[in-house]
């Protein structure tokens, strides 16, 4: 049987590495809407006294709209292309944490949290689409890369932005980031683009490499079992993370180790900060190594092995997050082995319905990462009725269930539509 075929790029391959960039750089810009979110839940909450669970509504409502809008704005980059809808988003970026600055009231804050949900959302759509457009041969490792920028792009503005709300205000540092972050977004989308014909490598199916040569249409993916347990095993996985994220600083101070200073490597910081730290470099990390560990191990394989390491690390940090160090690294591990998803899902999204459509099918898979966000503020009910403990442990154990439905489900079911799409091309049969 054939192997996959390389067509002749028609420019440097430079040219793909630079657009690669640019969406990492949008992602990184748009990375503090989520993982700096925890860090205004506590001044928000002094300023105005409406409580965690109502506050952490607006996450909830971030991450909705980030995700379940995807679709159309997948739609719109396939149709469009990715320049126009990251301008827009970024202008919405923008636009959302200056109204954060000024809000007094839940809904003004609310809908900050749609609109820059919206933003968000159609940048990273946009970004994670077109890199695995532009790099047919290196899905993981290049949706890996991009989903980096978003997981490890607030590491470096953590200690700013809690420096500056602790000498400015929460105001001041949402305004400011706000601005920023919005710019450098819309000048990123001045130069992004997508593929011309022949700037890619062509890939013939196999069932060594396990790409379909075949572009499945968006209506006919949700019409395969496949992209229903992809869709289940998003949400299993991403509630865990999902409610680390928004939640971490409420845990640490729960467990009274946010102020304690920790030293690691040389370094000392208050255990809270030093986790939120650690945590978006390890959740940035994990994206790129994951999507080549996958790209030679096989999808299914390393989704197994990381989901099973998440879930240990979930039961280990219930069990030691009273300890100031083995909370920093355990939370560590826990978004090392959690930021994965978003390199392997959309590697695997493309693999099985093709290239010409993926943003928008991705787009729907995407989604189950705003049903997941429907638990966030359920974490926080149960967290005060029952405490931590029921929350990290149906955490992990959705973490096991996804870990055995990658190998013993979607694995099997993928390799029979795999050999019944290589069955045509045997014969001699031209598809329609």
């Amino acid at each position: 049987m054939a192997e996959a075929s390389v067509a002749p790029a028609v420019h440097p391959p430079s040219i793909r590495w630079a657009q690669l960039v640019l969406g990492i750089l949008s992602m990184v810009m748009i990375a503090n809407l989520q993982y700096g979110w925890t860090l205004f839940v506590g001044p928000l909450d002094q300023a105005f006294h409406w409580g965690r669970p109502q506050i952490q509504v607006a996450f909830t409502l971030f991450v909705l709209t980030e995700t379940w809008l995807v679709p159309v704005e997948g739609y719109l980059i396939d149709k469009f292309g990715p320049r126009i809808v990251v301008l827009v988003g970024g202008l919405l970026v923008g636009i959302a944490w200056v109204m954060n600055s000024m809000v007094t009231t839940l809904p003004g804050l609310y809908t900050a949290a749609i609109i820059g949900g919206t933003g968000a959302g159609a940048v990273y759509g946009t970004a994670v689409g077109n890199s695995l457009k532009w790099f047919t041969d290196r899905r993981g490792l290049a949706a890996g890369l991009t989903a980096a920028g978003f997981g490890m792009g607030s590491a470096l503005t953590v200690v700013p932005i809690a420096n500056l709300i602790q000498t400015a205000g929460y105001q001041t540092a949402f305004f400011r980031f706000g601005i920023l972050q919005g710019v450098v977004v819309m000048i990123c989308a001045l130069f992004l683009r997508a593929p011309h014909p022949g700037e890619v490598p062509a890939i013939t199916l196999t069932l060594k490499n396990k790409q379909t040569a075949r572009n499945y249409k968006p209506a006919e993916s949700l019409k395969t079992p496949m992209f229903w347990v992809m869709y289940v095993m998003f949400v299993m996985v991403a509630t865990g993370g999902l409610m680390a994220v928004a939640q971490l600083a409420p845990i640490a101070k729960d467990y009274k180790v946010a102020t304690v200073p920790v030293s690691l490597i040389g370094i000392t910081l208050p255990a809270l900060t030093f986790a939120l730290t650690i945590d978006r470099i390890m959740n940035g990390i994990t994206r790129p190594f994951f999507g080549w560990v996958s790209d030679h191990l096989g999808r299914e394989n390393t989704m197994f092995g990381a989901f099973i390491v998440e879930g240990m690390g979930i039961l280990l940090l219930l069990k030691f997050a009273s300890n100031p160090v083995l909370f920093v690294i355990l939370t560590g591990l826990v978004f090392f082995a959690w930021g994965e998803i978003y390199s392997l899902f959309p590697a695997t999204t493309a693999d099985i319905y093709g290239r010409q459509y993926c943003t928008t099918i991705y787009g729907l898979l995407y989604t189950a990462k705003g049903t997941a966000s429907l638990v966030v503020p359920l974490g926080s009910v149960l967290a005060q009725r029952s405490g931590w403990s029921t929350v990290f442990i149906i955490s992990a154990v959705l973490n096991f269930l996804a870990a055995a439905l990658a190998l013993f489900v979607l694995k099997p079911m993928r390799h029979r539509r795999m050999t019944e799409e290589l069955i045509p091309d045997a014969l001699g049969i031209s598809r329609v």
